[in-house]
């Protein structure tokens, strides 16, 4: 028997309790709470009939859909582990996420043939290949394993607290990502510490959630909290990121809450919609995943009300490190803790360590390490990885960071080279890797620049083979099919050489120094 709920409970409940309040809205379409759960129940009952089980893997590549939703409960409810992607990346980068995860079904869009495909020949594991929408020749259609008969109620598999039940990858400073393993009991955790922290008050009914990112990150932490309070979440019709569109909904749907990330919610506070609809039902509009300017953060408190929470955290911890929330926001710069991330979240705990692990005093700058019930349980089949993020007893985030007196969290860089772009972590190194094996390429470093519209950008510096020629173009056109867009630098510099430093590697901070010196990047700053 297992010690712990199964995380599918949550929605099991929820239609119990609710069954015919609105659980899902997308397009013209509604879905309540009894009709959501009947068809996860379906799906799990056909997965089982296929000998899918407690601990099976299931990669899921998809946008945002009702089944995209759906996949999350049944892979709970299963007993297996929700191993979703960013639908952006590359068919070789799934590919990969397929093979190393083990995953036994893939669920897919139709959009997504060559991903499925590149599955299928990467990884010996994968027995099926589920589709969302036209299914083809010997594929499996997801909505016929939906209206399959499921022979009557399903019972939730038997978990314990460290079963898995999401593999969260996310990119490694070693240029492969790593699956952070997510467990049924961790994320329990997680869901009653966002309702505490990031939504205190979030009722069963009349709340209303806007999910205007993909599900397969942070939104769907989110969403653990919408179904345990049986609050309706809406998608968006289309991928396009459209202001027009989420203003119109937000009116129409009484929207309480959303998640966001500061590029998406600036443009939203500085869309003309902001100012013709009605917005006084919003709560909580919460950002994460990259510092917000001061500026950004007063038009949005001017435009919208004390409803913005700012927290910081990583996939490994699913978000909880530390909260801002409304009441520290403000318009006057004396009353607010300018620059910082927050505190640390309720049930965790936040300490500067140094490079030998000894907790500094506040003002003093370390590595940010965090403990509690919402680490994640590892990385999966990478003992290496894991003796290096997790060790005495502390998760080690690889940023750096300063406590204040009164234990605000001030983030003052990154221990790996990071940047982000329009919300989404970049890793430099994936670029760089494939770069170096350009026939001309025979050195590079990739930073991140200051970018008015993403926050920030890449930018590459090549120093080619001697006796060998390439364009900027044309190293572009190379990443191409290699690295989902986001994560390909948008210009090339080419030099002689990189800056070393006295141990022959090559600091980003000295790259960057001789780009401004160069005047190669005046006009970002400008644009600043």
């Amino acid at each position: 028997m297992g010690d712990a709920m199964n995380l599918g409970r949550l929605l099991s409940d929820t239609a119990r309790r609710l069954p015919d309040a609105t659980a899902l809205v997308w397009g013209d379409r509604t879905w309540t709470w009894a009709q959501t759960n009947a068809r996860v129940d379906a799906l799990v009952a056909a997965l089982r009939r296929r000998g899918l089980g407690k601990g099976d893997p299931i990669l899921v590549q998809a946008k945002n859909s009702n089944q995209m939703f759906e996949s999350m409960w049944a892979a709970f409810k299963l007993g297996g582990v929700w191993v979703p992607t960013n639908y952006r990346l590359t068919p070789a980068e799934v590919a990969y996420l397929g093979s190393s995860s083990g995953a036994k079904a893939m669920i897919v869009d139709d959009s997504f043939p060559q991903h499925a495909a590149a599955v299928r020949e990467a990884s010996q594991a994968l027995e099926r290949v589920i589709v969302i929408g036209e299914a083809p020749d010997g594929e499996e259609s997801y909505e016929a394993l939906v209206t399959e008969d499921n022979g009557g109620d399903v019972e939730e598999a038997e978990v314990d607290y460290d079963d898995p039940c999401w593999f969260f990858y996310t990119s490694g400073t070693t240029g492969r990502p790593k699956a952070a393993v997510l467990t049924h009991g961790q994320l329990a955790f997680v869901t009653n510490n966002h309702l505490a922290d990031l939504m205190p008050g979030t009722t069963h009914w009349g709340d209303a959630s806007l999910v205007v990112a993909p599900l397969s990150h942070g939104a769907g932490a989110h969403a653990l909290s919408q179904v345990a309070r049986g609050t309706k979440s809406v998608l968006l019709a289309g991928e396009k990121f459209d202001e027009e569109e989420i203003w119109r909904l937000v009116e129409e749907h009484r929207i309480t809450n959303m998640f966001t990330v500061p590029t998406i919610l600036t443009r939203l506070v500085r869309h003309p919609a902001a100012d013709r609809v009605d917005h006084s039902s919003l709560r909580y509009v919460i950002y994460a995943g990259a510092p917000m300017y001061r500026a950004d953060q007063k038009e949005a408190l001017q435009k919208l009300g004390k409803v913005i929470v700012q927290y910081y955290g990583l996939g490994e911890v699913t978000g909880n490190i530390t909260v801002l929330p409304r009441e520290a926001h403000s318009l006057d710069d004396d009353e607010m803790p300018l620059g910082s991330c927050g505190y640390a979240r309720t049930g965790m705990e936040v300490a500067i360590k140094d490079a030998e692990g000894r907790r500094l005093p506040a003002g003093e700058q370390g590595e940010i390490c965090v403990r509690g019930p919402a680490v994640f349980a590892g990385y999966h089949n990478n003992p290496e990885a894991n003796a290096k993020a997790l060790r005495d007893g502390w998760f080690h985030t690889g940023d750096l960071g300063r406590l204040d007196e009164r234990g605000f969290l001030y983030i003052t860089g990154r221990a790996s080279d990071m940047y982000i772009s329009g919300g989404s972590n970049v890793y430099p190194r994936e670029a760089e890797e494939v770069l170096l094996t350009h026939p001309a390429v025979a050195e590079v470093a990739v930073l991140g620049v200051p970018d008015p519209e993403w926050g920030e950008t890449g930018v590459a510096v090549v120093v080619l083979e001697a006796g060998q020629s390439a364009g900027a173009e044309e190293l572009l056109g190379f990443l191409k099919d290699k690295l989902a867009r986001y994560k390909q630098p948008r210009r090339v510099f080419f030099w002689d050489e990189l800056p070393k430093s006295g141990y022959g590697k090559v600091p980003k901070h000295l790259i960057r120094e001789e780009l401004y010196a160069r005047g190669d990047l005046a006009s970002e700053t400008a644009a600043q």
